[in-house]
């Protein structure tokens, strides 16, 4: 600002900058739980390629600046181009892929979307570079994603660590320490990045990530309105309720509990969203449970389909195996077939549950499971049976009086599974 303040306007506007919102280094107010979506979306940021010498491209771009000081993010690329594919054509969808917790950017990961034939895009939200990825004499791909952290180079001016300082206790004072900040800001300069190559179909573009990754995902798909599809694996809002891993350290927050809650977690944002969905969880999962899980798939506006599997481990490749996530995107973005739609479920005192169903292909299994278990979600027993196909229609006919919480499944000759919503007692 280049005009003069009196004293008592001085006051005043430092008051606010305590209490009600912050400035970030363009003077732009800013308050916990807002982003400058606009100049978000419209501005691609800067960026250098650190290594091109391989099938997958590191290169790091501007990010969010943390007290006036200008951070880096670190990123791996790779498109059917880079890889060399003969048959790559002009122009590619684009994927966006968001770590968990303890993770980075994977090259494996975005390996795996481009020999799909994406470009794709994995940023490291913890201020670090890991570690170069190497080939073998073939020219394939060595695995890699289980490196020791003690490996990630961390950046001159990379941003914010992952960890619960920056995730939780940040909030209040400066949005500048908060790490969901930063992380949905990332993503979406990512994003504004992907889309500005010159063989990537800007308006083909979907988002996915794993735990905190899938939390990401929930806050990204629900602010930037350019993902045609979203697949948050995991990931959920209403962390500060139920059996959540994470409600701990929410109630610590004490007296900035709520405000928190309002800012950050993703219950907050979730009404927001249009894209189409791809919910993806397991029936035990510790950090995004059930009840929390249905709350938050019950709040987009958009087209939803969900998978839910019984006793889905949680880490990142449990997280990226499923074939349903390329099978959804490409559904999507490349015109291929969809995965079998199920309706809303429908259940009878006398113990039939049944939804509706569309598929164009075949249904080669159909099962009911449930549990009749109390205490923690995470572990309790579940049970399966048989359900029927019949006229567009799966049932199962043996729900259990006692059963609490119950979904149907089913997979198709590709062996992709789907799930209704949770049906709870």
């Amino acid at each position: 600002m280049h005009y003069r303040l009196r004293r008592t306007q001085s006051i005043a506007l430092l008051f606010l900058f305590l209490t009600s919102g912050w400035l970030n280094a363009q003077d732009t107010l800013i308050t916990p739980g807002t982003w400058p979506l606009d100049k978000l979306k419209s501005e691609v940021p800067q960026y250098r390629i650190v290594d091109s010498s391989g099938p997958i491209h590191s290169l790091i771009y501007e990010g969010e600046p943390i007290e006036g000081r200008a951070t880096e993010v670190f990123a791996f690329y790779a498109s059917p181009k880079t890889l060399g594919l003969s048959d790559a054509p002009d122009k590619v969808p684009a994927v966006v892929l968001i770590h968990g917790g303890g993770g980075t950017a994977f090259s494996d990961w975005v390996w795996m979307w481009a020999k799909r034939g994406y470009a794709a895009i994995a940023m490291d939200l913890s201020g670090r570079r890991p570690p170069a990825p190497r080939y073998d004499s073939s020219g394939a791909k060595i695995s890699d994603h289980g490196h020791p952290r003690e490996q990630r180079e961390k950046l001159a001016n990379g941003g914010l660590d992952h960890t619960g300082a920056e995730k939780f206790n940040s909030i209040g004072g400066s949005i500048d320490d908060d790490w969901p900040y930063h992380a949905v800001a990332s993503v979406m300069r990512a994003h504004s990045l992907i889309r500005s190559f010159d063989e990537v179909d800007a308006e083909r573009t979907a988002v996915t990530g794993i735990s905190w990754g899938g939390y990401t995902t929930c806050l990204v798909a629900s602010l930037d309105d350019r993902f045609k599809a979203a697949v948050p694996v995991y990931g959920c809002g209403f962390l500060h309720e139920g059996e959540s891993v994470q409600k701990p350290s929410i109630d610590a927050l004490a007296d900035r509990r709520d405000a928190w809650v309002r800012a950050y977690d993703p219950g907050s944002h979730l009404a927001k969203c249009k894209t189409s969905i791809l919910w993806v969880n397991g029936t035990h999962d510790v950090h995004y449970v059930l009840d929390s899980y249905a709350k938050s798939y019950r709040l987009p506006s958009g087209p939803t389909t969900f998978r839910i599997e019984p006793r889905m481990g949680h880490s990142h490749p449990a997280g990226w195996k499923p074939d349903e996530i390329e099978i959804f995107i490409d559904s999507i973005l490349a015109g291929g077939k969809p995965l079998p739609s199920l309706g809303k479920l429908k259940n009878d005192p006398s113990g039939n549950v049944s939804a509706s169903m569309d598929s164009q292909t075949k249904i080669l299994k159909a099962e009911l499971h449930y549990t009749s278990d109390q205490g923690l979600r995470s572990k309790r027993v579940w049970q399966s049976l048989p359900a029927q196909i019949e006229s567009g229609r799966v049932t199962a006919t043996e729900l259990p009086a006692d059963a609490n919480t119950w979904i149907i499944t089913v997979t198709d000759e590709r062996g992709a599974m789907v799930s209704t919503e949770v049906g709870f007692r």
